[in-house]
């Protein structure tokens, strides 16, 4: 399961951030087959693109979207545009914001950091996948 996975890759044994720890697990339990090079396009997205706005667990979960939804680019449908939308709704309504600062403050702690944020991203992004394509790809 996705959040299981999220749980392993956002430790200290991997020392990932939000951001990177969602596409490195969404590449493995979804079988993305993205590089090394592809994954680390996540790493600039961590701490709210290091300035604490948008969360990092949300921009790595819309890169897998992207990476899963769409064949060419974007524009070639509304697909991305709406899971996007989906993804962003859900996320704001169970975490209350999708704004980094905001988030730390009300669910970061000195244990678990961020976990609870990157495994509701992580449960959301899930249920997206499942709805449109099944669990496995």
């Amino acid at each position: 399961m996705l959040s299981d996975t999220v749980k392993k890759y956002y430790s200290v044994d991997f020392g990932l951030n939000c951001a990177e720890s969602v596409l490195y697990a969404a590449n493995e339990e979804y079988g993305l087959g993205l590089d090394k090079s592809a994954l680390k396009t996540m790493a600039a997205f961590g701490g709210g693109m290091g300035v604490e706005e948008a969360c990092g667990a949300m921009t790595g979960s819309l890169a897998a979207l992207g990476v899963i939804f769409v064949k060419d680019r974007a524009h070639e449908s509304d697909k991305i545009k709406l899971l996007t939308k989906e993804f962003i709704r859900d996320f704001k309504e169970k975490l209350s914001t999708d704004n980094c600062r905001d988030l730390k403050e009300i669910f970061k702690n000195d244990k678990n950091k961020c976990e609870y944020i990157v495994v509701v991203a992580a449960q959301i992004l899930d249920d997206i996948v499942r709805k449109e394509v099944g669990y496995r790809m």
